[in-house]
C-alpha cells in the first residue's frame, strides 16, 4: 500500500471520528428488579394474562370422617403462583402446595390486598350442584384453586380448601380438592 493511499485512510479516519458526538453513554435498558416474595408487583402475575390452551376441571371431593361438604353456588378462585402469591399462600394455609383449614381461621390471617391490580390477574368461578368447576385458556404455569366449603345437611366447620397445580403444554388438569 502506497504512503498516500495510508495517509487518505488516516485522515478518513480522523474525520469519522471527529463527527463522532462526544457525550455519556446511553442508559442501560430498563430492566424490572427480580421477582419478590415481599412485593407485590404487576410484572411478576404477566405470564399469566396470556392466552392459553390448558384448561382445569375440578370438583370437590372434601369429607371430614362421614361429614360430606359442598361448594355448590360458592366461588372458586385460581390465582396465579408468584413469589408474592405463594407467600400469602403459606400465611394464609401453612402450606403453599394443598391444605383444607377452617375459613375463620383463614380469614383471621387474611393480610390486606395490596391493591386493586392484584385482583385483575384472578380467576373466578362457581361450583355447580354437583361440585365441579373449569377452568380454560390457561397459559403453562402453576395456579392455586381455593374454594370454601360447607357441610352438607348438618352442623360443621365451613372449610377454606386450597391446592397448587401446574398446567401443562395445553393439556386438561383434573383435579379434587
Amino acid at each position: 500500500m502506497s504512503f498516500a493511499r495510508i495517509l487518505t485512510l488516516a485522515a478518513a479516519a480522523a474525520v469519522l471520528a471527529a463527527c463522532q458526538t462526544a457525550g455519556p453513554p446511553p442508559p442501560p435498558p430498563f430492566r424490572e428488579s427480580p421477582p419478590s416474595a415481599t412485593v407485590f408487583r404487576p410484572g411478576d402475575f404477566s405470564w399469566s394474562a396470556v392466552p392459553g390452551y390448558g384448561r382445569i376441571e375440578g370438583r370437590l371431593g372434601y369429607h371430614q370422617g362421614p361429614l360430606r361438604y359442598t361448594c355448590q353456588g360458592m366461588t372458586v378462585v385460581l390465582t396465579p403462583e408468584t413469589l408474592w402469591t405463594r407467600r400469602r399462600m403459606t400465611i394464609l394455609y401453612n402450606s403453599p402446595d394443598r391444605a383444607a383449614l377452617p375459613a375463620d381461621e383463614v380469614r383471621a390471617r387474611t393480610p390486606s390486598a395490596p391493591n386493586d391490580d392484584y385482583s385483575a390477574f384472578v380467576r373466578r368461578t362457581t361450583c355447580d350442584a354437583a361440585g365441579r368447576f373449569s377452568f380454560s385458556g390457561l397459559p403453562d404455569g402453576a395456579w392455586f384453586v381455593i374454594t370454601v366449603a360447607r357441610p352438607v345437611g348438618s352442623q360443621g366447620e365451613t372449610m377454606a380448601i386450597m391446592r397448587r397445580v401446574t398446567t401443562r403444554g395445553g393439556r386438561t388438569i383434573n383435579v379434587e380438592l
